[in-house]
């Protein structure tokens, strides 16, 4: 190997990286869901390959599976198949800031330091002789903008500085280098050694020829192996992503340092090995010789040499940045933005929120007007995925103002009906929601059927018994007391979880029923398990204590539900409400299904009201779990209020319940048919009659002694 004259500082050509989409698509899922405000430093792994084109080098690779698994362990290590021959891969440590401030902010001089410290390390306790991948350690820094899908980076491979540097005698091609029969058989050893499984991935080696011109490769822990034969050539071989004809690569730099500093060698023969569509290309590796002078200070152990090694950007000391925003499919887009805010919540301020659950609950929304497009909205809100709209009107000139889910558009050429354009609003605003529209009336007492027509209300009546039958949770959102009759009274059959909200003017009501009559733990159970996902089941359905079940929107009344339409002025056919009071209301319609689903208890909850004695969910993430919420605007006041079912409940009662089962359609068309006829069968009108005839007797004196009145 007779070199070229003259000398020259030996001068390496730095790695180049390269980020997979995927590593920063799994960066952010691990941010999200796992690693939340832990900034700690997590170890990754980067993959890089022999130059295998002559006009282009190999950059050190990052992928998805570059970062640790889903694992709950903080400190698991990427798991990376070895010994593959395109992938060598090389241990980094990534530091992920949470602001971009604190990016900025990082001490990288002490970061740099940090990483080559573990390098120095590893060379004098002689780990990398046992695996030379550390030789290669880099470093990440970054920041993930997960609001606008956009990442700060900035790459260091850190480099041991020889002080004074390496100097350069000699660097041609390896083909120049050998003889025929040497460079056959190092080609056969080559391919040999990268064939392997066991080598095929390993960086660095040691090259030694002997007499014959037979090449052998061998480990770095071979080293006082190779040194005992006299007159083999030996040479420190390297995978070099370089291509270019007259730089060895960046992991040399090490390689010397590890050289100099066990070794003691002062001139080292090296071959940066290179490729051709798999095969050792002689043609493209380069064989050199150096010169190094033992810096002064390399022998003691405590001292740690200066470092070198962030990576340049277009030639400037500056991070790089990407977005993936314009680069996402849009609808994959929007689903991480939707559930961007509620992974958010789990990082500090509910850490049991259970999305799951959310995201597979099916709700049934009774009335897409003024309340239920402000329930489907804020349910998409809280991550719920699943939502079918029930409503028979048309979306009228009035209604885009008060209805969100509206615009002009719908209104014209006589109004699309509500629940259709209800439904094409979620999906333009949310693509990823699966929301269904279901065009019908809903069957009320007080509102006689022809006989013409009973087929009709029949066939709406087992529609509806269908959709609550097929969904989780059900709102009752009409603009009736009666239109709520009917989904009361089969959500109390089926053990549904079922929430009301009701506007006057200025007031509202907002409450969830309580269980039906018939619930039993394993009916409930039973029902759970096949209504709600797996994680839906721990809703707790168990009646507790058997204590007196929570009301219904019915309980409280002693009469029927009845006509509440008929002869009617325009302003009270219409909902006249304050414009302010249906967002309200919706809110608190959701956030108290949300409660239900996070309440160890689950719909068998107790009814909760504020400083209670009794209350166990003040202790809960999410507070307090009150059966009614009834506000005023007027007033600008709130309170939670209690109130048990009854056991003469036209909706919810043992007795209704029972003459449902038993009768069916037929029970319904009675109770629609015949005004009087719930208040017969549950006691009602006695209950009427005897209080009406109850006589009080009324003492109009007055007791002169004063001392003796009480004020009450």
């Amino acid at each position: 190997m007779e070199g070229s004259s003259g000398k020259s500082i030996l001068q390496f050509a730095p790695f180049q990286s390269s980020v997979d989409e995927g590593f920063w698509h799994r960066l952010s899922s691990l941010k999200l869901n796992k690693f939340g405000i832990d900034d700690s430093p997590i170890p990754i792994t980067g993959f890089y390959a022999p130059c295998s084109h002559s006009q282009v080098s190999n950059h050190l690779t990052l992928l998805a599976e570059s970062l640790p698994s889903d694992s709950s362990e903080e400190s698991e290590v990427p798991e990376i198949s070895r010994g593959n021959r395109n992938r060598c891969s090389v241990p980094g440590i990534l530091y992920n800031t949470n602001t971009v401030e604190r990016f900025h902010g990082l001490d990288k001089q002490g970061l740099l330091k940090a990483e080559a410290q573990k390098i120095w390390e590893d060379i004098h306790n002689g780990r990398a002789l046992e695996d030379s991948s550390v030789l290669s350690r880099f470093l990440l820094i970054s920041f993930a903008d997960l609001k606008k899908w956009s990442f700060h980076y900035w790459f260091a491979f850190p480099a041991l500085v020889l002080d004074p540097p390496a100097t350069l005698v000699d660097l041609r091609p390896a083909s120049q280098c050998f003889s025929l029969e040497e460079a056959e058989s190092l080609s056969a050893a080559f391919n040999e050694w990268r064939n392997s499984s066991l080598t095929a991935d390993v960086p660095f080696f040691l090259v030694q020829i002997d007499t014959n011109s037979h090449a052998t490769i061998k480990h770095l822990k071979d080293w006082e192996t190779c040194q005992s034969a006299d007159g083999h050539k030996l040479l420190f071989g390297f995978y070099d992503p370089c291509h270019l004809p007259n730089n060895p690569g960046w992991p040399l730099r090490n390689f010397l340092a590890l050289i100099c500093s066990r070794w003691d060698i002062k001139s080292v023969h090296f071959l940066c090995y290179r490729e051709n569509r798999g095969f050792a290309d002689l043609g493209l590796s380069l064989v050199g010789e150096a010169l190094i002078t033992v810096p002064q200070g390399w022998r003691d152990h405590p001292y740690v040499p200066n470092a070198v090694g962030w990576e340049l950007n277009k030639g400037r000391k500056i991070p790089r940045g990407i977005s993936l925003a314009k680069s996402m499919d849009p609808t994959r887009l929007a689903i991480s933005a939707a559930d961007l805010n509620l992974k958010l919540m789990r990082w500090r301020a509910l850490p049991s929120l259970n999305l799951n659950s959310l995201s597979s609950l099916k709700c049934l929304l009774l009335g897409a007007g003024t309340l239920g497009c402000q329930v489907a909205r804020t349910l998409m809100a809280w991550g719920v995925r699943r939502i079918t709209l029930v409503d028979n009107g048309r979306v009228a000139m009035s209604n885009p103002l008060r209805q969100s889910l509206y615009t002009l558009d719908d209104c014209l050429n006589g109004g699309e009906f509500k629940a259709t354009a209800a439904v094409n609003s979620l999906k333009r605003i949310f693509p990823a929601v699966e929301a269904k529209g279901v065009v019908m009336s809903i069957p009320m007492p007080g509102h006689p059927v022809p006989s013409q027509e009973e087929q009709t209300v029949l066939d709406d009546c087992q529609s509806l018994h269908d959709l609550i039958d097929s969904h989780d949770v059900v709102f009752l959102l009409t603009d009736t007391r009666e239109s709520r009759w009917l989904p009361s009274l089969l959500c109390a059959n089926t053990n549904k979880i079922t929430i009301t909200a009701a506007l006057g003017f200025d007031s509202f009501l907002v409450m969830r029923h309580g269980v039906g009559p018939f619930s039993s733990s394993h009916d409930s159970k039973a029902e759970a398990a096949n209504s709600l996902s797996a994680d839906m089941s721990n809703l707790g359905l168990t009646d507790r204590d058997g204590g007196k079940r929570l009301g219904c929107y019915f309980c409280n009344d002693v009469v029927a539900p009845i006509d509440s339409t008929s002869n009617r002025t325009l302003d009270q056919q219409c909902t006249v409400t304050r414009p302010g009071l249906a967002p309200i209301a919706s809110a608190l319609a959701v956030e108290l299904l949300v409660g239900i689903l996070h309440h160890p208890h689950g719909i068998f909850a107790e009814g909760e009201v504020l400083n209670s004695s009794n209350s166990e969910s003040s202790e809960q993430p999410l507070g307090i779990l009150p059966h009614q919420i009834r506000g005023s605007l007027a007033q600008f006041s709130q309170m939670t209020l209690v109130g048990h079912s009854s056991d003469s409940c036209t909706a919810c009662c043992s007795t209704v319940v029972s003459e449902y089962r038993k009768r069916g359609m037929e029970f319904i068309l009675q109770a629609i048919n015949h005004p009087t006829y719930l208040e017969d069968l549950t006691g009602l009108t006695e209950l009427m009659k005897s209080a009406s005839s109850f006589d009080l007797d009324w003492d109009d004196g007055t007791d002169e002694d004063d001392d003796d009145c009480i004020e009450v």
